[in-house]
């Protein structure tokens, strides 16, 4: 279903595009979400317009960490009760949330046919946005393959510890034999120094590096911080509650850095998950 997708894409519009990154990292507890979501909301406090998608579709919590109410999720989208824009929820700074479901074990093992709705879903999608980060779930699901390879970029966040470095390059090693996937961005996150991150990249980059034909690149060094528990706590982001801590530095420093990362010259590669209407939106 995705290939058929893959073969319907024609020239994107070279006016308007739309960057879609995957954050994911092979297993929970990396820092995965909080990631993606500070990051989203230091992209639009320069002016993106960001949509996050919690592509977690069974264990939603994108929505939750932020304290937003939910009326409507993605699986009424898949129902046909509404349009992917009708669930949206607006964040911190204007964020677009698309949210998924929490304890439906349906909705993380979709059907082909489902799984072609939802890719219709954002085919028609009509909010204008610059930049869309998808929030995979934990693992090495279909899913998590499928919005893996459909992004431009795909983004591995790792912490220090021996099962989230083996997990990642499971991750890895499945993107690139079976999908074609040859570049890595990796963020070193909840590290002691920045010399502890580099030798977390290190001993990644090293086993990659050996068995595989991959290009890893290291993005981002975000220091544990204990503030970041307290802003979980107060359902808020790091960057919005603690702006000057040394997490929301790092993190600040990313976003700021991914505004100069390339976009492609036209449709193609990776992009199959999503039709020509999502990546050539109107202003």
């Amino acid at each position: 279903m995705i290939d058929d997708q893959a073969r319907s894409l024609r020239t994107m519009s070279r006016n308007k595009q739309v960057k879609v990154v995957a954050i994911t990292g092979g297993k929970g507890g990396v820092g995965k979400t909080s990631v993606t979501l500070n990051t989203a909301i230091a992209c639009a406090k320069l002016g993106r317009r960001v949509l996050v998608l919690d592509a977690d579709l069974g264990l939603a919590n994108v929505d939750v960490m932020l304290g937003l109410r939910v009326e409507r999720n993605l699986s009424h989208v898949l129902n046909g009760d509404c349009t992917l824009d009708e669930i949206l929820v607006t964040g911190p700074h204007g964020i677009k949330i698309a949210p998924a479901t929490s304890g439906t074990k349906s909705m993380a093992e979709l059907s082909a046919h489902e799984h072609a709705g939802l890719i219709r879903a954002f085919g028609e999608l009509k909010t204008p946005i610059d930049l869309m980060l998808i929030d995979t779930a934990a693992g090495i699901s279909d899913m998590v393959v499928s919005f893996s390879r459909a992004a431009q970029d795909v983004v591995l966040v790792v912490c220090d510890e021996p099962t989230s470095l083996t997990d990642a390059y499971a991750l890895i090693k499945i993107l690139n034999r079976e999908q074609g996937v040859f570049k890595f961005k990796i963020i070193a996150n909840t590290v002691r120094s920045e010399r502890e991150g580099k030798e977390l990249f290190s001993k990644l980059s090293k086993v990659t590096t050996r068995f595989l034909d991959v290009a890893l690149e290291l993005i981002a060094i975000v220091p544990f911080d204990e503030n970041v528990r307290k802003a979980v706590r107060k359902q808020s982001a790091i960057v919005e509650a603690f702006p000057a801590s040394p997490a929301s530095k790092a993190i600040n420093k990313l976003a700021i850095d991914m505004q100069h990362w390339p976009m492609p010259a036209q449709a193609g590669g990776h992009l199959e998950f999503f039709i020509e209407n999502l990546v050539s939106l109107h202003d």
